[in-house]
């Protein structure tokens, strides 16, 4: 066990590539969701069609297999068009660039669902309001329709972060140094598997409780605020 100690801050280290996937994943997710809330609340045919089709077709995708297939088919898509061109001969796709990318993805066809629920449950009457009292468009949204939305959808939001953050385990799978990679690394140096399993463990119960109380925070402040 004393051996297994010395591989901790190996395993530790993978934390912090953790947590920047995680947020990075975050960002690309709530852009994609936002504009995919837009294109499902449109009145452009076309903008609907193109987010029904991209929430149906990547939720009914398995997590891994569309990362590993952005991942594989990614690179072999550039290596191809390299060959062709001639501009560059061959390509290594960085695999926390591919995890942020795919995970932003995936989640951002939930967050699409989160923010249109949200946006479907502020009174219609609110925005015909703003209007009459002669809002433009960017401060309708900016003083009516952004604090109302960020209300209703903060319980499903938090909910779609948590979910987030365990996929993020996934991006071992190609190669990234996180925090499951260096204990996956750890366990067979040492021949201790489970031991460096229940650190990962640990680590992700940390940041789940984490992000409870810092959620549970931002909610009390909406509610100070009289945006929730």
């Amino acid at each position: 066990m004393s051996h297994a100690a010395e591989y901790l801050p190996f395993v530790l280290s993978g934390i912090y590539v953790t947590v920047a996937l995680s947020v990075c994943s975050l960002l690309v997710a709530t852009v994609l969701g936002l504009i995919g809330a837009w294109g499902k609340s449109s009145s452009v045919s076309a903008a609907r069609s193109m987010a029904e089709t991209y929430t149906t077709l990547i939720r009914g995708i398995p997590d891994l297999v569309l990362m590993l297939l952005l991942y594989y088919g990614g690179q072999a898509v550039a290596n191809q068009v390299g060959a062709t061109t001639g501009l560059w001969s061959r390509m290594n796709l960085d695999p926390f660039t591919v995890a942020v990318f795919a995970i932003g993805v995936i989640f951002g066809s939930y967050m699409t669902e989160t923010f249109r629920g949200a946006y479907l449950a502020i009174p219609r009457g609110q925005s015909e309001a703003g209007k009459a009292l002669g809002l433009g468009r960017w401060q309708l949204f900016r003083l009516v329709i952004w604090p109302q939305l960020v209300r209703y959808a903060l319980p499903s939001f938090s909910n779609n972060w948590l979910s987030l953050m365990k996929t993020t385990a996934l991006a071992s799978v190609m190669g990234l140094e996180d925090v499951v990679n260096k204990a996956n690394a750890a366990g067979r140096a040492t021949h201790q598997p489970f031991s460096f399993i229940v650190v990962v463990l640990l680590v992700y119960l940390a940041m789940t409780a984490a992000s409870d109380v810092g959620l549970g925070i931002l909610a009390k402040r909406l509610r100070a605020s009289g945006a929730a």
